[in-house]
């Protein structure tokens, strides 16, 4: 038998990936418009760095979009824990009594 999916294993929902990636591809494309809009008014050995951005940006961005993130943790099952406090209820007959 198939034990249960534990909650923080499970992945992003695909509505909040998809929102994640579009926000963070739509951020790179705005810094690239920048950098090709400098490319207008820089002059000198400094045009190459907008033209830079401007021409390695894209790809950075299909990248950084593209990447999987995966959340990791281990989550302990609720049934690994015994309760102390009801051990000794149980011996001393009340709850006032096991405190």
């Amino acid at each position: 038998m198939n034990s249960p999916e534990s909650i923080t294993s499970l992945p992003e929902r695909p509505d909040d990936e998809r929102r994640r990636r579009v926000i963070n591809y739509s951020i790179a494309m705005a810094i690239r418009v920048v950098c090709v809009l400098l490319c207008v008014f820089v002059r000198g050995w400094w045009l190459v760095l907008p033209i830079l951005g401007a021409v390695v940006l894209p790809y950075v961005a299909v990248v950084l979009a593209n990447l999987e993130t995966r959340r990791v943790g281990t989550v302990s099952a609720p049934g690994q824990f015994s309760l102390e406090s009801r051990d000794s209820f149980l011996a001393h007959g009340s709850d006032e009594e096991a405190r």
